[in-house]
C-alpha cells in the first residue's frame, strides 16, 4: 500500500473540528433504521458515525483498491460485516441494492471543487437516492481573496526582512515559476479586497460544479499584494459548517495559495483573476493544476 495514503488518513483521522463537524451533521440527519452511502469511504470513518447514529445500513464505496483492501479488513474487525457493505469502484456508476436515505462523503480538496465531490454525489445521489433524501454536505463554496501576508509564507520574499534591517531577499520573487502553493497559515494575512466567489455549488440529484472563468477583486485597502489565496466553506447540515480558513489546529487542509511579485495597490484599484482549470484526465482533482492569471487595473494603472 502506497504510505504517502495512508499519512493522509492518518492527518484527516486527526482533524478533530472535521470529524465532530461530520458527527454533528450525521446525527441531526440519519434517522433509526435509515440506509446510509458513504462515498469515499477510506477507513470507514463516517460510516461508523452513521452507525452509530442509527442507521441500518452502510454502503461504502471506494474506489481505490488498496484502500478498499484495508476497509475489508476493518469491517472484519469490528464485526460490522451484517450492517456494513463495501463496494470497492466507481461511485458515479454505482447501483445499490437499496434507494438510500442520506448519502454523505468528504471529498473536499484543498481549493474545494477540484476533488469533483459535487459531481461525484450528484451522480449518486441520482441513482441511488430516495426522493427526499439529504447529501452531506449539501453545499460547497469556494472564494478567491487577494491579501498580503504577515511575515510568513510567501510574503517573506519581500524588502527589509523581518529581524534584517538594510538587507533584501525579493530577488527570490524573480526566479520562482508561477505555481500553485499551499500554506497553512499562523497568523493572520491582510485582505487586501473582500473575498469573491469562485464557485458555489448546491449538491444533490445530477449536479454539476461550474467554477467562474474570471474573478473580480476590489481592493478597498492599500498594500503589498502578495498573493490570491483561495478557500472553501463546506455546508454540512443546519448550523454545521466547515471550512479550511480561518485556519484552526489541526486541520488538515491548506489554504490554496497562488503567489505574486509583490506589488503596490491602492483602494480602487481592480484584481482581474483569470482561472484555468486543467484539463485532461484527472488534472483537474489535482490543486496544484489550477492556474491563476491576474492583473491590476485602476486610474493611472
Amino acid at each position: 500500500m502506497d504510505q504517502r495514503l495512508l499519512l493522509m488518513h492518518q492527518v484527516m483521522l486527526a482533524d478533530r473540528p472535521r470529524l465532530h463537524a461530520y458527527d454533528q451533521a450525521l446525527a441531526s440527519v440519519v434517522r433509526e433504521g435509515d440506509v446510509v452511502v458513504d462515498v469515499g469511504a477510506g477507513t470507514l470513518v463516517l460510516s461508523m458515525l452513521a452507525l452509530r447514529h442509527g442507521a441500518a445500513h452502510v454502503y461504502a464505496i471506494e474506489a481505490d483498491p488498496a484502500m478498499a483492501a484495508v476497509a475489508e479488513q476493518i469491517i472484519r474487525q469490528n464485526d460490522l460485516g451484517d450492517r456494513l457493505t463495501l463496494v470497492q469502484g466507481e461511485a458515479r456508476i454505482a447501483k445499490l441494492p437499496q434507494a438510500a436515505d442520506v448519502v454523505v462523503s468528504e471529498m473536499m480538496g484543498n481549493l474545494g471543487p477540484e476533488e469533483q465531490m459535487v459531481e461525484v454525489l450528484g451522480a449518486v445521489a441520482r441513482r441511488n437516492l430516495r426522493e427526499g433524501g439529504t447529501v452531506i454536505p449539501r453545499r460547497l463554496v469556494t472564494h478567491l481573496a487577494a491579501i498580503e501576508f504577515d511575515d510568513e509564507g510567501w510574503g517573506l520574499w519581500r524588502d527589509g526582512p523581518p529581524g534584517l534591517p538594510g538587507y533584501r531577499l525579493d530577488a527570490v520573487q524573480h526566479v520562482v515559476e508561477p505555481h500553485a502553493q499551499l500554506h497553512f497559515f499562523q497568523r493572520e494575512p491582510r485582505f487586501l479586497a473582500p473575498p469573491a466567489v469562485l464557485s458555489d455549488d448546491g449538491i444533490g440529484p445530477g449536479s454539476v460544479s461550474s467554477p467562474e472563468r474570471e474573478v473580480r477583486l476590489r481592493v478597498r485597502e492599500s498594500g503589498c499584494l502578495q498573493a490570491v489565496i483561495g478557500y472553501f466553506a463546506a455546508e454540512l447540515a443546519d448550523g454545521v459548517t466547515l471550512s479550511n480558513y480561518p485556519s484552526y489546529p489541526g486541520c488538515n487542509w491548506a489554504v490554496w495559495v497562488w503567489p505574486l511579485r509583490h506589488k503596490e495597490v491602492r483602494a480602487g484599484d481592480e484584481i482581474v483573476v483569470g482561472v484555468t482549470v486543467p484539463r485532461g484526465r484527472g488534472r483537474a482533482r489535482d490543486a496544484m493544476e489550477w492556474r491563476l492569471d491576474c492583473r491590476i487595473t485602476g486610474p493611472g494603472r
